[in-house]
């Protein structure tokens, strides 16, 4: 059985940025009746894009 730990919250720092109104309202509609802030939201999809990055540097030159 894996051992339970209590789950270090990372440290944050507030930064105001500007969504197009039609992404709020998409991501509002993303995560509409499921247990996701839109922080969170936001959060999970840079760190996806980042990996993304990572994985092929090079996609970019080929367009």
């Amino acid at each position: 059985m894996k051992k339970f730990r209590i789950p270090s919250i990372p440290p944050t720092t507030n930064k105001c940025i500007r969504f197009p109104n039609n992404v709020i309202d998409d991501v509002e509609n993303a995560i509409r009746g499921k247990n996701c802030t839109f922080t969170a939201f936001v959060v999970e999809a840079v760190r996806v894009a980042l990996e993304n990055l990572e994985e092929d540097p090079n996609d970019d030159e080929s367009k």
